[in-house]
């Protein structure tokens, strides 16, 4: 039994992390939530029952335990036209065919193909969103007027506002270097709180930006017409949506994986993020993913479990149902100063210090998908096209890589010795290696340290051996690896060659030097 004790405390250390890790997440979700709800033109109520869906399944069975999932502003810009135009019944349907396709992306495990993204656009993607973060929050420095126009707070209402913020940066910086024992956002958010309510001090609360008070989502069937014209409006949003929740959550998963040094399943999120979908859209809610700035929250806060994104979901319904007057008084600069502090720890200071030593193609890179993802916020967008920068610039880089070393034999044979691969992007400089002119009537190309690897290396070799064949010349390829065998076999309609085994060399043998 004393034995045991070591690890019961541990145990309850643990609960104790993870349960104020959950509250001060939930408390830097309702401003958030409730901006992106009338961002989609929704009630910020729908806001609220959707994070509270999402976060609540995705920490059940997610596949990245401490990643914090909500209603997020990437979903929400994407379905602004779809409410506007057709009515929020619609937004609902879209959200569970959503739901449903990220189901199939999961079970299909297609979520692997996060392996893609490049370093660079992972750097992008982070920074992009930091500062997105940083710019929502700079809407809470305005104030609508009678005339209901927004102006930017100045005098001194600015300046109460700038010190609570600064109050609260300071905080959360310097309270862990005297305890670690409560998370420093909570703190913050308690102290800089009970400094305004009681002092009476008049700076902007969330009950300034909407009423929070309600119930729980109910059960609710999209009224929408079960017609193949319904499928046509919603699918496009729906696809939309289902990658640019997969594409924040899978890029979210990768950075909480460097942070906390373990590894979550991609796959099962995607699932995961699926099923919660589902079910926010048959409860009336909007569509939502993983919530980079929230997790960065939950993370600092020590929330590393599945119990910290439960404790943020009750919490979310519990302020709802019964502390919405109580939430509703908290001050705006409480929550800004904590979400300033995670932009400060989201944003990728590193890459800024290998900037120098970064290639150029890679600062490029980074550079787009920041500044992408920061202008049009449609992370998909962002990622997808730093993904084919990178790529074009990794095909032009081993296109100028292909090489022939050539000679003649004893027995009057032209050979060419290829190096490097033969794709699409080298064909044009392995065709200029070739003098169809001058070679013998036997020429052999060695593909020992190449590989044929697409139809644009076949093409490529079917005009360079109609060239010699038109001269009365035969060309023999040796050397081949056996999947390069099987994509000439394929294509056995469009080339026509010899395949020289070389004597000295078995199959195995081939293998190994290939």
């Amino acid at each position: 039994m004393p034995q045991l004790l070591p690890y019961l405390a541990q145990y309850k250390l643990n609960v104790k992390n993870e349960i104020l890790a959950g509250l001060t997440t939930a408390l830097a979700l309702v401003p958030e939530v409730v901006a992106f709800a009338l961002l989609a033109h929704i009630s910020p109520l729908v806001g609220i029952g959707s994070a509270f869906i999402i976060c609540l399944i995705t920490s059940v069975f997610g596949g990245r335990p401490g990643m914090i999932s909500g209603a997020a502003g990437s979903v929400a810009v994407v379905i602004v036209s779809l409410v506007v135009q057709h009515g929020p019944d619609y937004l609902f349907a879209a959200v569970v065919l959503m739901g449903l396709l990220q189901v199939a992306i999961g079970l299909l495990r297609l979520g692997k193909f996060i392996r893609l993204v490049p370093q660079p656009v992972v750097y992008g993607f982070v920074n992009g969103l930091a500062v997105i973060i940083f710019m929502a929050q700079l809407e809470q420095f305005k104030v609508r007027d009678a005339a209901g126009t927004e102006q930017w707070l100045t005098g001194e209402p600015l300046l109460l506002m700038l010190g609570l913020v600064a109050l609260t940066m300071a905080i959360v910086y310097f309270l862990p270097k005297l305890t670690k024992a409560v998370p420093a956002s909570l703190v913050a958010i308690i102290v800089v709180s009970a400094l305004v309510i009681l002092g009476g001090l008049d700076t902007k609360s969330v009950g300034d930006i909407a009423s929070i008070a309600g119930g729980l989502p109910t059960f609710h069937v999209p009224q929408v017409p079960l017609a193949w014209h319904t499928l046509v409006i919603v699918f496009p949003y729906a696809l939309i949506m289902a990658l640019v929740g997969l594409t924040e959550s899978l890029l979210t998963l990768t950075v909480v994986d460097e942070m906390t040094d373990t590894r979550g399943r991609g796959n099962q999120d995607c699932v995961a993020q699926g099923l919660a979908n589902i079910t926010s859209g048959f409860f009336g809610g909007m569509g939502g993913c993983a919530m980079i700035g929230q997790t960065m929250v939950n993370l600092e806060s020590r929330g590393r479990g599945r119990l910290s994104g439960l404790v943020a979901a009750v919490a979310l319904a519990l302020f709802v149902v019964v502390g919405s007057s109580l939430i509703e008084r908290l001050p705006l600069a409480a929550l800004v100063g904590v979400m300033f502090m995670v932009v400060i720890g989201t944003f990728e200071w590193a890459s800024l210090r290998i900037l120098r030593r970064m290639p150029r193609a890679d600062v490029l890179v980074m550079l787009v998908v920041t500044l992408v993802t920061a202008i049009s916020q449609n992370l998909a967008l962002a990622v997808l096209l730093g993904v084919v920068i990178s790529a074009l610039v990794f095909a032009w880089e081993n296109a100028k890589r292909i090489r022939a070393r050539k000679y003649l034999d004893e027995a009057g044979v032209r050979h060419y010795e290829i190096y490097g691969p033969l794709f699409f992007g080298s064909v044009q400089a392995f065709s200029e290696k070739f003098d169809t002119a001058g070679d013998p009537q036997q020429i052999v190309i060695d593909f020992q340290e190449s590989r044929v690897a697409d139809m644009s290396a076949i093409e490529a070799l079917h005009k360079l051996t109609e060239r010699y064949h038109r001269l009365g010349k035969t060309v023999h390829l040796r050397h081949l690896s056996p999947d390069c065998r099987r994509l000439l076999a394929n294509a056995d309609s469009i080339i026509e060659v010899n395949v020289l085994e070389d004597p000295l060399y078995t199959v195995a043998g081939a293998n190994q030097m290939y």
